[in-house]
């Protein structure tokens, strides 16, 4: 096992790690709490969404299944986890 070593991210968050990620896990539990619908996703996942200022489910059903794949942080895995989303909210992916 690699050997921790102790980092700070620009918020000031203090963190240990065994890599060189800068990636605050802090940070990221915040944005996670803040992700709301989104929150199931894996942080890339979340990411994207923020990245591409998706944030609720029916601004998703703008989009087909092949531009959010597109989205870097979105991987095959991410789209059940999104359909299952959409289809509990009477909403689908555009086709």
């Amino acid at each position: 096992m690699s050997q921790k070593t102790e980092q700070t991210c620009k918020q000031g968050h203090h963190y240990f790690k065994s890599t060189d990620c800068p990636t605050c896990p802090i940070c990221e539990e915040e944005r996670k709490a803040q992700a709301g619908v989104f929150s199931i996703l894996s942080a890339p996942a979340r990411r994207a969404m923020e990245a591409n200022r998706i944030t609720s489910l029916e601004e998703l059903s703008g989009y087909t299944e092949k531009e959010i794949l597109q989205f870097h942080g979105i991987g095959k895995t991410s789209i059940p986890t999104l359909k299952k989303l959409l289809i509990d909210k009477g909403l689908s992916f555009k086709e």
